[in-house]
Parts: C-alpha cells; sequence; structure tokens
C-alpha cells in the first residue's frame, strides 16, 4: 500500500468512532484486531471486544472525538498523535471504578500505534495519560 493510505487506513476507525458509526468502526478493523489501552491496562482481542471498550467511553463522553496533530508511517505501521476533546455527559467505567458524568470537558493529547493488515488495522497500542483525565473532569489531583 502507498503510504498515505496506509495512513488512511489507520485513521479510518478514530474517524468512525468519532461519528460513533460502529459499523464503520467493524469496517476498518481486522475481525481479530489486537486493541490495547495503556493507560487502563485494558487488552482487547476482537472487534466485539473492541467495541464494547469504545461505545463505553462514547457512552462516557458523547461528543468525544479526535483531533490529528501528526502521522507517520513506516511499512504498514502507522503512528498518529491526537488529541481527544469531549464532554462528560454520561457514566464512566474506569479500573478504579464508575464516575456519573460530571459534565466537564476533556483535551487529552495520545499516541496511537497501528498496524494494517490488508487495508484494515490489525493492532493498536493507544497511549494517553489516564491521570490527566482524571484531574480534568476533578476525580483526582494534580499530582
Amino acid at each position: 500500500m502507498a503510504q498515505q493510505s496506509v495512513i488512511d487506513a489507520a485513521k479510518a476507525s478514530i474517524l468512525a468512532y468519532g461519528d460513533k458509526n460502529w459499523n464503520g468502526v467493524r469496517a476498518s478493523v481486522s475481525p481479530g484486531v489486537l486493541y490495547d489501552e495503556v493507560a487502563t491496562h485494558r487488552k482487547m482481542n476482537g472487534v466485539e471486544q473492541l467495541l464494547t471498550v469504545w461505545q463505553g467511553w462514547a457512552t462516557a463522553f458523547p461528543d468525544s472525538k479526535a483531533t490529528f496533530q501528526n502521522a507517520f508511517s513506516s511499512g504498514n505501521t502507522v503512528v498518529l498523535e491526537v488529541t481527544w476533546r469531549g464532554t462528560h455527559g454520561g457514566p464512566l467505567q474506569t479500573p478504579e471504578g464508575r464516575f456519573p458524568a460530571t459534565g466537564k470537558t476533556i483535551e487529552v493529547p495520545a499516541c496511537l500505534i497501528i498496524e494494517i493488515g490488508d487495508g484494515k488495522a490489525r493492532s493498536m497500542r493507544h497511549y494517553f495519560d489516564m491521570a490527566t483525565l482524571m484531574q480534568q473532569l476533578g476525580l483526582a489531583k494534580a499530582a
């Protein structure tokens, strides 16, 4: 694949998430996609597990979307630098428990490393600062 095509394939699921287009997410990842959400220590195997987690984020932040700052590729691996923005409008399930909506907004920088196979994401590692997110929601104190 041409490098721009690899980058577009990597962005596809993130864009579909922003639209809360679950069929679009499903179409843009391989059925056995591996998803590692480093900040929460959650690892998913398969599109159904990925959708469960992403739908949980969408419940907590119904208007959440990523803005792309940078995209780099080497072969079939893409690094996306993004900023997640949204409003905490629903319950947020975390490893530390469930938190009711605060109505506060978030702006969290993140990095995703996505491996593409057959034009779809086959593995994704998502790095973001959970402590910053919790501080912005008023659920944790700054260190």
